[in-house]
C-alpha cells in the first residue's frame, strides 16, 4: 500500500462526507439522495448507477450513526441523539 495515496483518498472521502453532512444539516425537513448528488455534482455514475456515489457516502454516514433515512419518504436527516 502506498501511504501517501491512501492518505489522499481518505482526505477526499472525509471531504465528501463533510459536504453531504452539511447539506443534511441545512435540510432539517430531509433531503433525497438524488438532491444531494445533484447539488454536489456527484449524481452521475456508470450506466444504470446514477446516485451511486452519494448513496455510498450516505451509507457510510449511516453506519457511523450520523444520518438516518426515513423508510416512508426516503429522505435523509440527522439521526436523533441517543438519550
Amino acid at each position: 500500500m502506498n501511504p501517501e495515496l491512501y492518505t489522499r483518498a481518505q482526505r477526499a472521502l472525509a471531504e465528501l462526507k463533510g459536504a453531504v453532512f452539511e447539506l443534511i444539516v441545512h435540510s432539517p425537513e430531509g433531503i433525497s439522495n438524488a438532491e444531494i448528488g445533484r447539488q454536489l455534482g456527484i449524481y452521475g455514475g456508470h450506466s444504470g448507477q446514477a446516485g451511486h456515489i452519494s448513496r455510498t457516502i450516505l451509507e457510510l454516514l449511516e453506519k457511523d450513526e450520523i444520518v438516518h433515512q426515513d423508510a416512508k419518504t426516503k429522505l435523509w436527516t440527522l439521526r436523533p441523539l441517543k438519550k
